[in-house]
């Protein structure tokens, strides 16, 4: 006979009851503590500060309001649906970018590296003066320099490579310094002085290191430049020193001079070179325009620009009205070889005797390929 006790029974029922008591009791104090968490203050929960950190960058950036569409930018418009940009009036390569970003051109301006970017500078000059230099002609340019006014920027391309030995100059630490060993001036120009990196200046002087400049004055050439209208010039030449074209000898009774008379039979036309509408390469004077376009007219392997005074006729119109010398502001071309001094002896030959057959073979190089680039374009417009 089985018998049943009932005590246990209620034992089993006493248990139930409490689980399910306890249960409900969970429930209701969870579902409170929810409702009541959004209400708690995160900071005042001591978390790790590196995750407080997460936690905020996180929270603000998905409450971050979506902003007005005034103020909207592609960047908000995430990866999909994106409108595709192109512009064919931008500049060649950034035809897929908004037309306010861009800046096409650049300056040779010092920067800071620190403060607000509209109080870097304190001038803002306007002309653009380089030399190609080597050591031995330092003393040189010094007084070169002296002769520009703070108006100008000054701009050293070196041949030789040694370019901390001209800190002891005060306006050395301010000029920008270029450093390519055994390379011509043109060569520089080409590929430092592009129209749009000194487009900020309104004049580019790009002269050689072997000048005397006791009778000039920077600013005072600049006057007299716009006086006249000269988009290309030069200062006159002391016509005692060197051999020079009679266009370019200074002449003492004017301020400024745009033609004049060769021997016989070397002009076929009173307005073209070397009787006008020239200046020898050795101290040209250019306008931001005119650089424009004679920059362009530069040959990447012809690095003495032998042949370039001849051509520059052809960037700007009239030529024998707006190419000129100035003779009130003249300087002396000591005719220092320096640059022979960086060949190599080839063939028996001396540095400087190498150097001066190339210059004569760069000469006529570039006369056939402007004879042929005259013929081809001659051709195509059908007057071959």
């Amino acid at each position: 006979m089985v018998t049943v006790h009932r005590s246990g029974v209620g034992k089993k029922s006493n248990d139930s009851a409490r689980l399910i008591f306890t249960t409900t009791l969970g429930v209701v104090f969870g579902f409170f503590i929810g409702v009541s968490l959004p209400a708690v203050s995160l900071t005042k929960i001591r978390f790790p500060s590196s995750i407080i950190t997460s936690l905020d960058v996180a929270f603000t950036e998905l409450r971050r309001p979506n902003p007005p569409a005034s103020n909207r930018s592609l960047e908000d418009e995430g990866s999909g649906g994106v409108p595709k940009i192109y512009v064919p009036t931008n500049p060649r390569g950034a035809e897929t970018l908004p037309p306010g970003i861009i800046v096409p051109q650049s300056d040779l301006y010092l920067r800071r590296l620190w403060g607000e970017p509209s109080a870097d500078l304190k001038t803002t000059p306007k002309y653009l003066v380089s030399f190609t230099v080597g050591i031995n002609q330092k003393k040189n340019i010094d007084a070169a320099v002296k002769k520009f006014s703070e108006n100008f920027t000054i701009l050293l391309f070196h041949y030789d490579g040694r370019t901390s030995e001209w800190e002891e100059f005060e306006w050395s630490k301010r000029a920008i310094h270029v450093s390519v060993k055994r390379q011509a001036k043109w060569w520089y120009a080409k590929r430092f002085l592009h129209p749009d990196i000194v487009a900020a200046y309104e004049y580019i002087f790009i002269w050689d290191e072997d000048l005397g400049v006791e009778h000039f004055n920077g600013e005072k050439y600049i006057q007299l430049v716009k006086k006249y209208g000269l988009e290309i010039s030069q200062p006159g030449l002391e016509p005692n020193n060197g051999l020079t074209w009679e266009m370019t000898k200074r002449r003492g009774d004017r301020e400024v001079h745009k033609d004049t008379e060769e021997k016989p039979g070397w002009c076929s036309d009173p307005h073209l070179p070397p009787c006008a509408a020239f200046v020898e390469i050795m101290a040209p004077v250019f306008s931001r325009e005119a650089w424009r376009c004679a920059w362009h007219l530069i040959q990447n392997d012809l690095v003495h620009g032998w042949g370039l005074d001849f051509a520059l006729r052809r960037c700007v119109e009239p030529a024998h009205e707006k190419i000129g010398v100035v003779d009130s502001q003249w300087i002396v071309h000591q005719v220092i070889p320096s640059l022979g001094s960086q060949g190599d002896p080839e063939d028996g030959k001396a540095p400087w005797e190498g150097v001066r057959t190339r210059c004569k073979n760069e000469w006529a190089e570039f006369q056939a390929r402007l004879l042929g680039a005259d013929q081809a374009y001659l051709s195509q417009r059908g007057r071959g």
